[in-house]
């Protein structure tokens, strides 16, 4: 007998806790649905982040950082700490910078040097322009 209310006793605690929990207050949590945007703003990121990292890598990148005093495993963690902002800004920049010069740049280089190969030329004697 003293064993069955011992058990009762035990059972009866036991189900005072579960039903305290259950009704016990819960945060709620809200799910929302991942927008588009925000995928392929993440996605946009990384691929620049990828591209800069190639772009370090090269060998040309790597000479030039080190004649200015630029240790490149530590252009590298720079990279790496800088913000998906920072790092589109910064891909972006390179994207558009011109590979050898601006075009009115290289268009004026090239007409001073015909300007001045005519010129020579004619002081020389071998054109008759004037």
């Amino acid at each position: 007998m003293r064993r069955i209310k011992r058990v009762e006793k035990m059972v009866s605690i036991l189900m005072t806790l579960v039903l305290l929990l259950l009704f016990a207050p819960v945060p709620s949590v809200l799910a929302a649905m991942v927008g588009t945007e925000a995928v392929l703003a993440n996605q946009d990121a990384q691929n620049a982040r990828d591209q800069l990292r190639l772009f370090f890598n090269r060998e040309d990148v790597q000479f030039q950082l080190a004649a200015r005093g630029i240790d490149p495993a530590e252009a590298r963690a720079r990279i790496d700490s800088l913000s998906d902002a920072e790092v589109m800004q910064i891909a972006g920049k390179i994207d558009q910078l011109p590979a050898g010069g601006s075009f009115w740049g290289t268009v004026l280089f090239v007409t001073i040097i015909a300007f001045v190969v005519l010129v020579v030329l004619e002081l020389l004697g071998y054109t008759d322009f004037i």
